[in-house]
């Protein structure tokens, strides 16, 4: 995530996109991360060949003893993986300005730990107690962050938003055109229904208590666009001033912690299949990061945790649908609209740039054409194979190694938000934005609530089918 430019008296747009700018932004090296992935791996696979030795796992396990060993079998393999992660986002980090020797030594530790993590999380019990890796990787992050403390130069290697984007690239892979064509227009009524309620309440909230628009207006897109990066938009677009963007992206991200272990909790208990789930998950939750989290913490559920229908995937497909297809890829639209109500119904002071439609592509997550690349590329290679032959040799030489390689970008995303988050700094969005946007939560989950349990229910359950 990429701050936009800060002016006197508030943001100001984000600057339009040029030939350089394709190598200076994360949004854009995650787009030729991920989809450079998914090119080698389908190159591998059309030559009869697999990336599956390099996108390493630990196995399941149950005897804590064998554990070592099982790790020390692979350690080759494990130091390939790494190199491959520290070349690619350490050379991409480099060009955005982040000392190399700083990153490396920084993701270094990310990726050791992120190892310990994940084998801790195949533990055949793990989820049972709920230990899946994500909020393993969180919790750790906090604690080590809170209670602990690291020096200041390792956060270059947090890289929160870079490693989620280029994990959601890689889902691309595992999610065909063929599903988003008949799961999206549902996705984006029900995130459209969802988003304008939340915005909706938040803003009338927000006014009623005595805040300035422009404020309640980021407050109300950051919880019900696209998190941070909506409330940043929007902060730009409607010329906020300096302090409003910083209140609601605490909001966001408090809120969006205390989502990553609520919603899955409860859709535990209520048994909800897992597409269901999913899309829940994906209409209630405020940030992406946090929100894969959430829902791959549920999608470890499947198969384990009695009652609980529908495949492992089925939850993060019904997340990505609603979160990346029916809200972020609204974030450009939303800006451009709120623009115009600023310059033209509000007063005029502190917007700093003019509402044009070159505003939808500045502000529009370019990840998210990554996303569709890597749908598009293993929706071509797959599109003449039967089910047999995906079962017998797609999924496992070309689609399952992908699919490992995003588990990793996301485990690094979920144990660097821990690593981010200060506790503290969590106290200071107080007062009346804290209550205007806990308005906006109530709405915004016992909607979702309502439409992926009730309206759309067939759907979603369709979908882990």
């Amino acid at each position: 995530m990429s701050n936009p430019d800060v002016v006197e008296g508030g943001f100001s747009a984000a600057p339009a996109p040029t030939a350089a700018g394709l190598f200076r932004t994360e949004d854009w090296w995650a787009i030729w991360i991920g989809v450079g992935l998914v090119v080698i791996g389908t190159l591998f696979f059309e030559s009869g060949s697999s990336i599956r030795w390099i996108a390493v796992t630990p196995a399941k396990w149950s005897n804590l003893a064998d554990l070592p060993g099982q790790l020390a079998a692979h350690w080759i393999q494990y130091v390939a993986l790494y190199l491959l992660f520290a070349a690619a986002f350490g050379f991409a980090t480099s060009l955005l300005g982040v000392p190399v020797g700083q990153f490396l030594r920084s993701f270094t530790f990310i990726y050791v730990v992120s190892v310990l993590v994940f084998a801790l999380g195949q533990w055949e019990r793990a989820s049972y107690y709920n230990l899946e890796p994500p909020l393993v990787a969180l919790v750790l992050g906090l604690v080590i962050s809170n209670l602990i403390g690291l020096p200041a130069w390792m956060d270059s290697g947090f890289r929160v938003e870079f490693y989620v984007k280029t994990g959601i690239v890689l889902l691309g892979a595992t999610l065909p055109f063929t599903l988003i064509a008949w799961a999206g227009p549902v996705a984006i009524l029900q995130a459209g229904i969802v988003s304008i309620a939340t915005f909706g309440v938040i803003y009338f909230v927000g006014t009623r208590l005595g805040l300035d628009r422009r404020f309640a207006a980021v407050l109300g897109a950051g919880g019900a666009v696209c998190g941070v990066s909506g409330a940043i938009a929007i902060a730009g677009a409607v010329g906020a001033k300096r302090e409003h963007a910083p209140i609601a992206i605490t909001l966001v991200i408090f809120w969006a912690i205390v989502m990553i272990f609520l919603l899955p909790l409860v859709s535990r208990e209520l048994a909800l299949p897992t597409g269901v789930a999913g899309a829940w998950i994906g209409t209630s939750e405020f940030a992406d990061a946090a929100g894969f989290a959430a829902a791959q913490t549920y999608s470890g559920y499947a198969g384990h945790v009695p009652n609980i229908t529908g495949t492992a995937d089925a939850a993060l497909n019904a997340f990505t649908l609603m979160k990346v297809i029916g809200r972020d890829a609204w974030i450009g639209i939303w800006a451009f609209v709120l623009a115009i109500v600023a310059t033209t119904r509000w007063e005029q002071d502190g917007v700093r740039t003019p509402a044009d439609a070159k505003q939808i592509w500045a502000r529009f997550p370019k990840f998210v054409i990554g996303f569709l690349i890597a749908s598009a590329i293993i929706t071509w290679v797959t599109s003449g194979a039967s089910l047999a032959d995906f079962n017998k040799t797609v999924n496992p030489d070309l689609v399952a190694p992908l699919k490992n390689l995003r588990t990793w970008a996301f485990i690094f995303c979920f144990f660097s938000i821990g690593l981010t988050t200060r506790v503290r700094e969590l106290a200071g969005a107080s007062g009346k934005p804290f209550w205007a946007f806990l308005a906006g939560v109530v709405v915004n989950v016992a909607l979702g609530f309502v439409l992926s349990t009730q309206v759309f229910v067939e759907h979603w359950t369709q979908l882990g089918r």
